[in-house]
């Protein structure tokens, strides 16, 4: 910066070059919107450095007068105006280099995040996979061992009287989430796996989040923990600010150390961490329940 050395200086220059570093240093903060304690902190240090420089602009549109000791609370050793200008200009480059340091660092950890989040996905749609398959085995066979146990037609000359159609028995999804929860409970899973479900059979039921969310719990008390996981998952994606989320998270999280995924139940883990930091006390220990179980670092 050869220009800096001029001991020469017009008024109308030195005007000019501190308003231009000023207006360099507005950048700065703009630049360094940081969710961080040393992010704010830099953000302080540049808007003193903002107050310095508005100091010296204005005592050289009044002619250079005064000492430059007043312009700021830092003491120069150096009363020459350009001396101070550069000492400023440092500063300014080294907090800026710091504030693009931080955002680095910060785009690193959200990008991290993401990639984790993108292989528990792929995971939690292999294992949907793997379980569907089974589920088509089974709905197929208890359909085929239904058509051998039925009871042979009748003939044609005595057709069976006419019978009274049933009433159908009908309660509310509230009705059929408190007999789940109720039936969750006592242990009784399979009870309340069949409420649950009923309740998520009514798609337009205010209460098919928290009907999913015991559904989850119902297959994990049955230690049906691929179906468990899926199930765990999907009560999340339904309101990931829910009540529900992080207990939610956490069932995943067990579920999949069950199923010997620990990388998938860790990155669950940080997942839960970082969206929700200050977790129920409960929560918290089972947490690091999970967390010791499934050799998380």
């Amino acid at each position: 910066m050869r220009w800096l050395t001029h001991r020469t200086w017009s008024r109308a220059g030195l005007g000019l070059l501190a308003l231009g570093l000023a207006e360099a240093a507005t950048i700065a903060p703009a630049a360094a919107q940081i969710d961080s304690r040393e992010g704010i902190a830099l953000q302080n240090q540049i808007y003193a450095l903002r107050q310095e420089m508005q100091q010296l602009r204005d005592q050289m549109a009044r002619g250079g007068g005064g000492s430059p000791s007043a312009i700021a609370p830092r003491a120069y050793p150096s009363a020459q105006p350009n001396d101070l200008v550069a000492q400023l200009l440092t500063r300014v480059d080294a907090l800026e280099e710091q504030v693009r340091q931080l955002r680095g660092q910060q785009d690193e950890t959200r990008y991290a995040l993401q990639r984790q989040g993108a292989d528990l996905g792929k995971r939690i749609d292999d294992l949907a996979f793997q379980v569907n398959p089974q589920a088509a085995a089974a709905a197929a066979g208890g359909a085929a061992a239904g058509a051998a146990s039925a009871p042979p037609p009748l003939p044609q000359s005595a057709p069976p009287p006419p019978q009274a159609p049933a009433a159908p028995v009908r309660r509310t999804p509230e009705l059929a989430l408190q007999e789940a929860n109720a039936a969750l409970a006592r242990r009784d899973y399979t009870t309340a796996e069949q409420a649950a479900r009923e309740v998520l059979n009514n798609r337009t039921s205010p209460r098919a989040y928290d009907a999913q969310f015991v559904l989850a719990e119902a297959l994990a008390g049955q230690r049906q923990y691929p179906q468990a996981a899926i199930a765990y998952d999907d009560a999340y994606n339904r309101n990931k600010k829910g009540a529900r989320a992080p207990d939610a998270l956490l069932g995943l999280a067990n579920s999949l150390t069950a199923l010997n995924e620990k990388r998938a139940a860790c990155d669950t883990l940080t997942k839960l961490a970082g969206e929700f930091p200050q977790l129920r006390p409960d929560l918290q220990a089972s947490a690091a329940s999970v967390r010791q179980r499934a050799g998380c670092k």
